[in-house]
């Protein structure tokens, strides 16, 4: 009986449980705030001591629909006395289908797209790849400093960052070549940009040897830094000159995240493939491609697939978040939450020089912080904040190449007392990291 006592109380105390997690899991699994959670729904989550948090992270843009939508909630418990798992490459269900016709259709419009299924972001971005390869029969892909495209050994050769991802884990696979990407706070232009890819032809790898340029519309992890529509116009006429594909990853920006389903569709061009995963499932793991049907059909039969792609429990979580999309206007939602969070952010850019600068689209909207005095980017302040919105009862998380950004990724379902709620914690960090509170 003093056993399962001791068990009980070990599982309702953070810093046992964390102390548990350090001698069983590995360093290189970050846990970025020191909370073990019990329970979550919508933008809240409680861990396991009863605290109550505001999530401004969703899971790294996982739960645009909110921790345990009821819808999601479901359809999943509806799929799980049916069937939990067949494997779509040894027999088909009516799920996979209906998702790919769906998907079609919103990437698509009235062209002929076709839809395969994954796990993961990684797996994705790496079918991607292959698609691209097979249907141009070349070997080169070009991706973008800052990108994030996963954590799989060519995702992070694609990766813009070398640190932490890279680390000492290469060799890398070769025929990847990569671009500036825009951003004006540290004087790279688009002009920049396109002058590089005009080099990068001339000097290390032909037109014609290029399967695809790979692109995030918004980047993540990067810095939330957006594409405009000119770059991605001008990308948009290359590849079509040159033969080569345009995928746009929307593994973060996708589902509503900017304020349309998409983000490629706010800048004027239409992608030949299209990656998608995080807030496709509504927190069950799932991953796509999504391409004109032409090159979709590259790939010879049993060259895309995978054990776990489009499971059946995924798949019927991913049709209820499409559903919640089309009838909770979750999209007019992101517009309005993403304006009332700029205007704040920016009213507290006016009071604290440490913002650098306020940047987003739709509900996907960021900080960058900088050393006042200096203007360089400052990670250690960067850290300080969080810790302190944590302790307030805020969860955000940092990204960027010099980790010193600070991105909001809450549901599109947080009401405007909890943004409000949020803001002034952030207020309240900003004060106690700068040493305005003590």
């Amino acid at each position: 009986m003093q056993n399962v006592m001791a068990e009980q109380q070990a599982y309702s105390d953070n810093s046992l449980l964390l102390d548990a997690r350090e001698q069983n899991v590995p360093r290189g699994v970050v846990t970025a705030h020191p909370l073990v959670i019990e329970r979550a729904r919508g933008s809240e989550v409680w861990d396991v001591e009863g605290n109550r948090y505001l999530d401004f992270v969703g899971g790294i843009g996982v739960l645009n629909v909110g921790h345990n939508h009821p819808a999601v909630v479901n359809a999943v418990t509806r799929q799980l006395g049916l069937v939990s798992h067949a494997c779509f490459q040894v027999v088909a269900y009516p799920g996979y289908i209906e998702l790919a016709q769906r998907l079609n259709r919103l990437v698509g419009g009235d062209e002929a797209y076709k839809s395969v299924f994954f796990t993961s972001g990684a797996e994705a971005v790496e079918n991607a790849v292959k698609i691209a390869r097979s249907h141009t029969q070349r070997p080169g892909i070009i991706a973008f400093d800052g990108a994030f495209h996963g954590r799989t050994l060519l995702g992070v050769t694609l990766t813009g960052m070398s640190a932490p991802y890279k680390q000492n884990f290469g060799p890398f696979p070769g025929d990847i070549y990569r671009l500036p990407f825009p951003n004006p706070l540290h004087g790279v232009t688009e002009a920049d940009c396109l002058k590089a890819l005009e080099q990068l032809f001339a000097v290390q790898i032909l037109p014609e040897r290029v399967a695809a340029i790979i692109i995030e519309p918004v980047q993540g992890d990067g810095g939330f830094l957006p594409a405009g529509p000119a770059f991605m116009q001008a990308l948009r006429r290359i590849t079509s000159q040159h033969g080569i594909l345009l995928i746009c990853d929307e593994i973060q920006s996708g589902f509503g995240r900017t304020g349309t389903m998409f983000a490629f569709q706010q800048l004027g061009i239409k992608p030949d493939l299209v990656t998608l995963a995080k807030s496709l499932g509504g927190g069950l793991p799932i991953s796509g491609v999504v391409g004109r049907a032409e090159i979709m059909e590259a790939p010879t039969p049993g060259g895309l697939g995978g054990t776990y792609g489009g499971n059946a429990l995924a798949c019927a979580a991913a049709l209820a978040v499409l559903d919640l999309f089309e009838h909770e206007n979750l999209l007019q939602r992101s517009c309005q939450l993403g304006e009332q969070l700029n205007a704040r952010l920016r009213q507290l850019a006016d009071k604290y020089a440490c913002i650098g600068d306020v940047r987003g689209v739709g509900f996907m909207q960021a900080v960058e912080i900088l050393d006042f005095e200096t203007g360089r980017p400052d990670a250690a302040l960067t850290q300080k904040i969080l810790d302190s919105a944590c302790q307030e009862g805020l969860l955000l998380i940092k990204c960027g190449l010099h980790r010193n950004t600070i991105r909001f990724l809450a549901p599109l379902v947080t009401t405007d007392s909890q943004l409000e709620e949020a803001l002034h914690i952030f207020d309240i960090a900003l004060a106690r990291a700068t040493g305005r509170l003590g």
